[in-house]
């Protein structure tokens, strides 16, 4: 019996002995997978921190100094989105980053202070966003103008953008507006006649049928590209435009023209090839600052040749022979004409009075 005893004791013990045996051994791969996973997170940290350097680096190269302005300009590199150690260079004041494929406005350019030029031309951009982060927290777009309060331009042309956000009009230091060829952009929000200094604005190459009457509404405007449209009519408060001095239309559909637009007193170029005109108001005659017209390539219904005698450059002749001379000379046979019409409805109506018999003229 005591063999029997000593044995179930022995194998007792060795029992226990295993079972701590396997659970240290347990704790053992435990810790080592531990350690392994640390020090892969430490190893991709590392493998972070040295990339961020490397992209920074790289940044930096691309940084220029022109007439004391700290430029970024980037041409011609794959850049999908920018990468977020590019707040380390806040001291940059103008982005001039074309032809990357860009597709987002990052959400940090708030943090950007002394930023003048936004210039993002030729890139795969779809929207402007409405948000902007800042740190942790999320505000309105409105901080363009309150955390980016220098910023004078905005240039975003030959991108895919087809919707303009009503908080851009919070932007109230814009200058300069540029959204050409966005293709299938057709309206702007009425928010946008805020843009108080705002004084050159491209809207051309897009789809509007319309001039938005927030641009009617601009007070300091003085350039306006909205060639290349679908523009069927003007406004006719088209006159509110007091400042405007520059106007292209051409390459639209309109067919006639708002007889205030002889009230624009300080247009001096007005381009109007390439529609659907078939007439000159005649008002247009007293736009004394009006240097620059054309009129080239519209079905106008008199047929006017001016004889060119410049001896300088054919194109220089063509431009002048749908120019201010053309215009005056057109209005003037147009009036010729008109009065001609009237004459002869004179006539005519005095000729079938006299050849009436006596008898129907008392009648």
């Amino acid at each position: 019996m005591v063999g029997v005893a000593a044995c179930g004791t022995v194998n007792s013990i060795k029992a226990l002995w295993e079972t701590r045996i396997r659970k240290v051994q347990e704790e053992e791969k435990e810790e080592a997978r531990r350690r392994k996973t640390k020090g892969g997170v430490t190893g991709r940290l590392d493998t972070s921190v040295w990339e961020d350097r490397l992209t920074l680096a790289k940044l930096k190269e691309k940084l220029q100094s022109e007439e004391g302005r700290l430029i970024l300009r980037i041409e011609q590199e794959d850049w999908k989105s920018l990468p977020d150690c590019l707040v380390q260079l806040p001291h940059v004041q103008e982005w001039q980053i074309h032809r990357t494929g860009l597709q987002t406005i990052p959400s940090f350019i708030s943090r950007f202070q002394n930023l003048l030029v936004l210039d993002l031309s030729r890139n795969g951009i779809s929207n402007i966003p409405r948000q902007i982060d800042v740190g942790e927290a999320v505000r309105p777009l409105v901080l363009l103008s309150g955390e980016l309060p220098q910023l004078k331009e905005l240039l975003l042309s030959y991108n895919r953008i087809q919707l303009v956000p009503e908080e851009l009009g919070c932007c109230q230091s814009l200058e300069r507006l540029e959204l050409a060829m966005n293709r299938n952009l057709d309206q702007l929000p009425n928010q946008l006649r805020n843009l108080k200094k705002l004084q050159h604005l491209d809207l051309s190459m897009n789809n509007f049928t319309r001039v938005p009457d927030c641009v009617v509404g601009m007070p300091m405007l003085e350039w306006l590209d909205m060639g290349g449209n679908h523009l069927q009519h003007l406004p006719e408060d088209i006159h509110r435009m007091e400042k405007l001095h520059t106007l292209w239309l051409q390459r639209n559909q309109l067919e006639t023209l708002p007889e205030n637009i002889s009230r624009m007193a300080s247009l001096d170029t007005l381009v109007l090839s390439s529609n659907k005109l078939t007439d000159i108001p005649q008002l247009m005659e007293d736009m004394s600052n009006l240097r620059f017209v054309n009129f080239r390539d519209n079905p106008l219904t008199l047929n006017v040749t001016l004889v060119s005698e410049k001896t300088e450059t054919q194109e220089e002749d063509d431009r002048e022979m749908f120019g201010r001379e053309f215009m005056l000379t057109y209005i003037q046979e147009a009036r010729k004409r008109s009065h001609a019409i009237l004459h002869m409805h004179r006539v005519a109506t005095a000729t079938a009075v006299s050849a009436a018999p006596v008898d129907s003229i008392s009648t």
